[in-house]
């Protein structure tokens, strides 16, 4: 559990002590780093240091990161971390049980379903379009059967076209609007455009049948750029609330933020679960127990009106929540702005990213594409499969059985994900590429055999299969798409970045949707399984892996790039471990020097430091308003506060830094100075 914090007794807060940033304050959080009383300033520096610069999850006692160890060893230190990360939690879990045994479930709630709530919402009413389509073939089969005469061929094609384009639109608009106006916004314009989509969906009504049907394609592309703005708010807002603006990355942004936005993410798959369990049920309510054929026309339009109904309440909260309860959404977007001096879009940050971090893009783009081709390629499996498994029965009630079977797999699939997702010897990338591979095989493999596959005698090697392909696609390429298509980014443009990956993924399922009606079923199987050998092939050459990369890490080197200074940043954003296969062979890598980047680090804070202090005296002034001071909280613990104040001089406005040995030697005329009712000039710097 990301947010699970370690609990003290209470003792001095002033020594040795870094409050951590997450969860309830109850004054027993810290986290820890050596003590003073080293026998050199460089040593005394380095210890009051330690925890920023080199954390005990991620550097041995000596100063070694992880990825630097020799193999045997590197998986020595992996387990040990994660072996005690995993009891810690466990005896939080324990305590909260004995507490309140009800505690975990809000626990998840708050960190899961609250963040996820909008995907979950989408996963409901996008899924919810095919799963009622073979319900309005049964009862209107002269528009939506093969044999249409009453309803236009493309106006029944343009329902899914619409439905893609809509998500398309969205993903673009509302990741550039989420860069450009702030996260907070984009997540309240999107409930609104769900709420008053479904609003739509429900109450749509035609002349005739075609006239419904026109509503409804359009009233699907007006929801769908709701849910298009949902996949690059919802991922930047989690990803950033793991980090936290202002305030120190800890422990569990470094192991457990790919956790935390892949629990918000699942929600798609429990949206899709908990669909078609209440389309089960309202057939059977509206047609009178029943959920056998024939089925009239009264009991599908309250059984799909209902459907869509129940999803506007929730969505309503939704908007509610958005507007009164998340505030601070924008947070860390604003603190990265005025760090750069930019008011509106970041336009020179878009340009350096597509400069700098183009192969990433590349990455994140394209392996969503072939995931997208995947993810429809599982439901002509799920067609095929039910058709042969259940003797081709014109029950709608069975293909939803099964559906049902299908989606409790796939979660299973999430839950697996999220459990893996930040092991260092697993994390992302090894998993996006195991599972593009074990989709390949799941579709080449019946491909070439597809007689035997759909006959009885090899129909339960073919469920095996249609089961397997469902649990790698999410163990695998569609819940880390998602997670890195932002991650991989610098906070300016990092949900235009997520919308145009998202945008071109999606692009995948339009040309699935579109080519699936010009070839035959065996030859869909021909052509789909070498998406997945395309997707482990981009993922190993230009996707980066950030598995246990601290974000803020991430940051600090975006920094360096956006000053112009790229090539004088050596910390672990650019280690091998963390760059991708092209970042490598292009060079990147070479500057990474942990020494001089130790030293690098202290000079980095002194300046955002220096920079606070500044703020803080403007905002006494009266210079800056006190809102916009209170945006940048104070990261640092009292005896770092008190080192860079000790070692910091003001002249004419300007902060300058000076050797500790200086202080140390003044240290009694300062006192002397004092005693006269006169300040030093660092004293006064710290005021």
């Amino acid at each position: 559990m990301g947010d699970i914090i370690r609990h003290h007794r209470h003792h001095d807060p002033d020594v040795g002590e870094i409050p951590v940033p997450h969860g309830p304050e109850t004054g027993d959080e810290h986290g820890h780093y050596p003590q003073q009383g080293s026998s050199t300033v460089e040593e005394h520096e380095r210890a009051i240091f330690a925890y920023l610069t080199h954390p005990d999850d991620s550097y041995t006692p000596e100063g070694t990161y992880w990825a630097d160890l020799p193999l045997a060893k590197r998986i020595s230190f992996v387990n040990k971390s994660q072996n005690e990360e995993a009891k810690t939690e466990l005896q939080s879990i324990g305590r909260m049980l004995k507490d309140d045994p009800l505690s975990p479930v809000s626990w998840y709630f708050r960190n899961a379903v609250l963040p996820g709530a909008g995907l979950g919402l989408e996963g409901y009413v996008l899924f919810s379009i095919g799963n009622i389509e073979p319900l309005f073939a049964a009862t209107w089969p002269e528009c939506w059967g093969k044999h249409r005469t009453v309803c236009s061929n493309n106006w029944i094609a343009s329902v899914t076209y619409l439905e893609v384009i809509g998500i398309m639109a969205g993903q673009l608009f509302v990741g550039v609007i989420g860069d450009w106006i702030g996260r907070r916004w984009g997540l309240i314009q999107d409930a609104a455009i769900m709420w008053v989509g479904l609003l739509m969906l429900t109450a749509g009504w035609g002349l005739n049948l075609e006239g419904w049907v026109i509503c409804y394609a359009f009233s699907l592309f007006f929801y769908g750029i709701g849910v298009g703005g949902e996949y690059p708010i919802t991922a930047t807002s989690s990803m950033e609330n793991a980090v936290s603006a202002g305030k120190l990355s800890t422990r569990e942004d470094r192991l457990h933020r790919g956790r935390k936005v892949t629990l918000a993410f699942m929600m798609q798959g429990w949206g899709q679960f908990v669909n078609q369990a209440l389309l089960i049920v309202l057939l059977l309510i509206f047609h009178h127990g029943d959920g056998d054929p024939p089925y009239s026309a009264t009991t599908v339009q309250w059984t799909f009106r209902v459907s869509f109904a129940i999803p506007a309440i929730g969505t309503l909260w939704l908007l509610y929540h958005r507007i009164y309860k998340m505030p601070h959404a924008s947070r860390q977007l604003a603190a990265a702005k005025k760090k750069s001096h930019v008011t509106g879009y970041d336009v020179e940050s878009l340009k350096l990213t597509c400069n700098y971090f183009g192969g990433r893009l590349l990455a994140t783009a394209g392996t969503w594409f072939c995931n997208d081709v995947f993810f429809y390629g599982n439901k002509l499996f799920q067609a095929q499969f039910i058709a042969v498994i259940s003797g081709n029965s014109k029950s709608v009630m069975v293909g939803w059985v099964w559906n049902l079977l299908n989606v409790i797999v796939s979660l299973v699939g999430y839950y697996c994900a999220s459990l893996l997702i930040d092991n260092k010897f697993y994390g992302r990338k090894m998993m996006q590429q195991v599972g593009f591979f074990m989709c390949f095989l799941m579709f080449v493999i019946p491909a070439f055999k597809y007689d035997y596959y759909t006959s009885p005698a090899g129909v339960h090697a073919f469920q095996a299969m249609y089961f397997l392909s469902s649990f790698f696609n999410q163990f695998g390429p569609n819940s880390v798409t998602f997670l890195v298509a932002g991650e991989v980014f610098p906070t300016p443009i990092r949900a235009s970045a997520h919308g145009f990956s998202a945008c071109i993924g999606k692009s995948g399922a339009l040309l699935a949707s579109v080519l699936y009606n010009y070839i035959d079923t065996q030859t869909k199987f021909y052509v789909v399984p070498w998406f997945g050998l395309l997707g482990m092939l981009l993922t190993w050459l230009f996707l980066p892996d950030t598995t246990g990369l601290d974000l803020k890490e991430q940051e600090r080197r975006w920094t360096y790039i956006r000053a112009g200074r790229d090539k004088d940043y050596h910390g672990i954003a650019i280690h091998p471990a963390h760059l991708s296969l092209w970042e490598r062979l292009m060079g990147v890598g070479k500057a990474y020097d942990p020494e001089l980047d130790t030293t690098q680090k202290i000079q980095d804070m002194r300046e955002e430091w220096a920079g606070k202090e500044r703020q803080r005296r403007q905002a006494e002034v009266g210079d800056v308003p006190s809102d916009e001071a209170a945006l940048e909280e104070d990261e640092f613990n009292e005896e770092i506060n008190h080192y860079f104040k000790r070692t910091t001089c003001v002249k004419e406005g300007l902060f300058v830094p000076q050797p500790e040995s200086a202080t140390v030697a003044s240290g009694s005329n300062m006192r002397e100075k004092s005693a006269n009712g006169e300040s030093s000039s660092s004293e006064k710097g710290g005021r």
